[in-house]
C-alpha cells in the first residue's frame, strides 16, 4: 500500500473555505465516497440544480408506472456531468454498481436503483447528482496544505435530513463553528 503516514478522508466532509470563492466549489460542502493514493472522489451535496428526480425517471424507459418525486438533482462536481450518481443509505438491498463508503453509506451509478426509485422501491434516503468532484494523486493533499478546504468526518444526517442550503453550517456545527466564523486563513480542523 505504499508510505504509511496517508490518511484517507474516505467518508468526510470537505468543507470550501472562504479563499475558494469562485465556481462550482465556492462555499460547498462534498462528500468524499472515495480517497487512496491514486486520488479522491467525492459528490457535491449541496448544489441543487433547477431540475426534480422524476425529470430524470422519465427520460428513462422503465415499464412501472412513475411516481412523482419532486426532490431536486444536485450537481455533484464538474466530472461526468451527463453521468447520473446516487449517494443514499445501505439497506438490505444490493444494486448492480454500488460502492460502500460506510456502514450506512453507498455511492451507487447503476440504472436499476433509478428503477427501483421510479416505482417508490429504492433506497428510504437517496441524493441524485449528476456528475462528480475528482482529484488526482496528490492534489487534494496539497489544497488541503493550501488551506482550500475543511474536513470534517461525515454524518448522513447533515446530506439526507438537512436543506441543502444549510447543510455547510450543519457540518460545521459538529466543530462548535459556523461558516461566517471561517476566516480566509483557517486550516484543517
Amino acid at each position: 500500500m505504499g508510505d504509511n503516514s496517508f490518511q484517507s478522508l474516505k467518508n468526510h466532509f470537505l468543507i470550501a473555505l472562504p479563499s475558494l470563492s469562485d465556481g462550482i466549489f465556492a462555499h460547498s460542502i462534498t462528500f468524499l465516497c472515495e480517497h487512496d493514493e491514486h486520488g479522491a472522489m467525492g459528490i457535491i451535496i449541496n448544489r441543487p440544480l433547477d431540475m426534480q428526480i422524476d425529470e430524470i425517471l422519465e427520460q428513462l424507459d422503465f415499464d412501472e408506472p412513475i411516481y412523482r418525486n419532486t426532490a431536486p438533482v444536485y450537481a455533484g462536481g464538474p466530472v461526468h456531468t451527463d453521468r447520473g450518481f446516487v449517494l443514499h443509505l445501505r439497506g438490505h438491498q444490493d444494486w448492480d454498481a454500488s460502492i460502500p463508503v460506510s456502514d450506512s453509506i453507498a455511492l451507487t451509478t447503476s440504472l436499476d436503483i433509478l428503477d427501483a426509485i421510479a416505482r417508490r422501491g429504492g433506497p428510504e434516503h437517496a441524493l441524485v447528482a449528476l456528475g462528480y468532484a475528482g482529484w488526482d494523486a496528490g492534489q487534494l493533499e496539497e489544497e488541503l496544505q493550501e488551506n482550500t478546504w475543511l474536513t470534517v468526518p461525515a454524518d448522513y444526517n447533515v446530506i439526507f435530513s438537512v436543506p441543502p442550503e444549510q447543510r455547510v453550517d450543519a457540518a460545521l456545527a459538529t466543530l462548535g463553528i459556523s461558516f461566517a466564523q471561517l476566516g480566509s486563513d483557517t486550516g484543517h480542523a
